[in-house]
């Protein structure tokens, strides 16, 4: 994306082809998806959507960034360095359950995620998405850094390896909640936060902040027709 010339864009303008965009990914997903229909809602030619994007890939990543940036400011401002040693893991965990809250009222959100696990998985897909996920990979390892400085993050494997590990198992929850979504209630959902969020503090909390962590409150086994029902131990 030219980011100059489309940030110059007229905002009304600019609003109508992003919400253009939104409703026809939505309807069609990334593949199934239309630029002349996108253009015909947005009220633009073909030759005005390549002033501003390279392609539809392009397009998308403008908007699920656009989409990204929305959610954050509806979950709240959160800076790493604001943690304390009690705060720690409390703030994020409000912080993945505030998102969820967010995607049960909001099914963009699922839509999006969904589209996104697809289209990392085209040719030209990871290599359109790496500035997203490399802005991901940032905020996961100030939010590391921070934790080791409190002393409830783990400090006895290399740095990469530590932030490595984390994306995987954020994309590998992130990846069976959007395929499970429509399995589940939205009070299941809510609930497979806290088990989810414990993976994340075995995975990288100091051997204190683990051996003193509440067990989760629930586990989960298959019920009838296949779903994922809820069970407190």
């Amino acid at each position: 994306m030219n980011r100059t010339r489309f940030e110059n864009l007229d905002e009304q303008k600019k609003e109508r082809l992003l919400d253009s965009a939104a409703e026809e990914f939505a309807e069609h997903g990334y593949e199934g998806a239309s630029l002349n229909k996108i253009l015909e809602r947005a009220g633009m030619s073909k030759s005005s959507l390549y002033h501003y994007f390279e392609d539809k890939a392009d397009l998308f990543m403008s908007l699920t960034e656009r989409s990204v940036a929305i959610l954050m400011c509806e979950i709240g401002g959160f800076d790493p360095q604001a943690l304390t040693a009690e705060s720690y893991w409390p703030v994020l965990e409000g912080r993945v359950r505030r998102a969820l809250e967010l995607s049960n009222r909001n099914t963009w959100y699922v839509k999006l995620g969904r589209m996104m696990l697809r289209f990392r998985s085209l040719p030209k897909g990871m290599d359109r998405s790496n500035r997203l996920y490399r802005a991901a990979r940032s905020f996961v390892e100030a939010t590391l850094l921070r934790g080791q400085e409190l002393g409830v993050v783990r400090t006895d494997l290399p740095q990469s390896l530590m932030v490595d590990s984390a994306m995987a198992l954020g994309e590998a929850i992130d990846a069976w909640m959007l395929t499970h979504w429509d399995d589940m209630t939205p009070e299941e959902r809510l609930a497979m936060v806290g088990v989810n969020f414990e993976l994340f503090r075995r995975l990288l909390a100091a051997p204190s902040e683990v051996s003193s962590a509440a067990s989760p409150g629930g586990g989960f086994r298959a019920g009838r027709g296949g779903r994922e029902d809820f069970k407190k131990s």
